[in-house]
């Protein structure tokens, strides 16, 4: 088997997984009572079932192991992570963990990561090695858990960022990551069309969009590049650029109006454009098509030298900050409370 069939080989499985999976998971749900509930800024209309994640983590397992064989072994450890993040994830969704505990498997699972040289190794010293992974890995594992707060959105990201870095690092000369990247796009791709559903059928709950966090995070970092320093997280963070500027945009809005940074509300990215579009659906389409340009951007600075991926990720930074501050404005004269 080429490794170009390996590569569509694994998507298609984990496409044809999660589809058959999505509805399993959602009867198992409903015999088991797991509901994501309305209340407070959830505006969903009925208890919905939220175990979508044990479909997409399922899919993406077994389509790696099949597609790679005993050369998963070397993806190990990010899989392991998975694997107790959509524990944790699931227990959450349940009974409502704590935030503590949820942050300590978060940084035990980027620790294990670094540990196993899955993380960042981008500095001489490895403390600091050590703390931009922790950063990048538990940041980017809140920020997918922050960006399914609307049908298709986690879903909808998690295609097309998982797909362009798995794409990538296949250029780049790395299959087991690039395997394991499409088999997350392709999960989550079997599992939108539930979600989407008019009313939705099942959700992703913490159990999915967590472990969908780490596995992005963990092949953004495995996608081989020249440089080393900021200099390659720069051309990195396109990659998975849509929930860094959710997260940063949350947070920025919320520690102006002087909101608790880690409340619920709706004060995302998402529920500003359904305010404008009016349909979830034309909001996962506007976010899936914006990360597919960071992840074109990306391509771009992976083949540039350090000096012109500075200056482009000055650039990015740039219009992002600009955005931001347009849509912060926008929010700001509407005159929406948190959790309105």
């Amino acid at each position: 088997m080429s490794e170009e069939v390996r590569l569509a080989s694994s998507f298609a499985l984990a496409g044809v997984l999660g589809a058959f999976a999505t509805p399993v998971a959602r009867r198992v749900a409903i015999r088991t009572s797991s509901f994501d509930y309305p209340g407070g800024y959830k505006k969903h209309g009925h208890p919905t079932p939220n175990l979508g994640g044990a479909a997409v983590v399922l899919a993406i397992l077994v389509a790696t192991l099949v597609v790679l064989g005993g050369r998963a072994a070397a993806l190990s450890p990010v899989l392991g992570a998975a694997l107790a993040l959509f524990a944790i994830g699931a227990i959450d969704d349940r009974v409502g963990l704590g935030i503590s505990s949820r942050l300590a498997i978060q940084v035990l699972a980027a620790s294990l990561l670094w540990a196993t040289n899955a993380g960042w190794h981008l500095f001489g010293s490895e403390a600091a090695n050590l703390g931009i992974t922790l950063l990048w890995v538990v940041g980017l594992i809140n920020a997918f858990n922050l960006l399914d707060n609307l049908d298709g959105a986690a879903g909808a990201v998690g295609v097309v960022a998982a797909g362009g870095s798995g794409i990538l690092a296949f250029a780049e000369g790395d299959l087991q990551v690039a395997v394991l990247a499409l088999a997350v796009s392709g999960a989550c791709l079997g599992f939108l069309p539930y979600n989407l559903a008019r009313p939705s059928r099942i959700f992703l709950g913490d159990g999915g969009s967590m472990p969908i966090g780490l596995m992005v995070a963990a092949v953004v970092m495995s996608v081989p590049h020249d440089a080393n320093g900021w200099v390659a997280v720069l051309a990195a963070a396109p990659l998975v650029g849509v929930p860094i500027f959710d997260t940063t945009l949350v947070v920025a809005s919320r520690w102006r109006r002087g909101a608790p940074i880690l409340s619920g509300a709706r004060d995302h990215l998402t529920h500003r454009l359904l305010g404008r579009l009016g349909s979830a659906r034309l909001v996962a389409l506007i976010l899936a098509g914006a990360q597919t340009a960071l992840c074109g951007f990306a391509a771009v600075l992976y083949q540039l030298p350090s000096e012109g991926v500075f200056a482009g990720g000055l650039m990015c930074i740039a219009i992002g900050a600009a955005v931001l501050l347009r849509l912060e404005s926008q929010h700001v004269g509407t005159g929406m409370a948190p959790g309105s």
